[in-house]
């Protein structure tokens, strides 16, 4: 299979660089596939899970296909070549999962109080990125 060069890059760490055949993101409107000749794009991730497959020579952590959750940011195409850029991602064993239920919690209560549209959203894109985490966390449980 064909392959591209990938740099998924969270703002505390690079994740991945090097070959990749497929990845999918999640958008606002579902998941985007990217196989090697995709035309050039830039587009904006919503929380959610991310899967990649990579060259058996490059097997991350002993794996071929990657599983992961990822906050919001930016998958841009360009000249063959794909960046992802997010806040934050997380594979499921370095997934809290009381850690992301408080955060939903908290998040919720913020939601319910009288706000600015600024903090409203902040608490929106909180809740999302704990409820993404809890359902990638329990979907890989089972």
């Amino acid at each position: 299979m064909k392959t591209f060069d990938l740099r998924l890059l969270a703002a505390d760490r690079d994740f991945y660089e090097g070959p990749c055949e497929s990845i999918q993101v999640p958008l606002a409107d579902g998941l985007i596939g990217i196989l090697a000749g995709r035309a050039d794009m830039i587009c904006a991730i919503v929380p959610g899970e991310i899967s990649m497959r990579i060259p058996s020579s490059e097997a991350f952590n002993g794996q071929t296909e990657i599983q992961a959750v990822v906050t919001s940011g930016l998958l841009k195409v360009e000249n063959g070549s794909v960046l992802v850029l997010v806040d934050s991602v997380e594979l499921p064993e370095e997934i809290d999962e009381n850690r992301a239920r408080r955060a939903a919690e908290r998040a919720k209560e913020e939601l319910l109080q009288k706000q600015s549209a600024l903090e409203y959203k902040l608490a929106q894109n909180e809740l999302s990125r704990a409820m993404a985490r809890l359902k990638y966390k329990n979907h890989k449980a089972k």
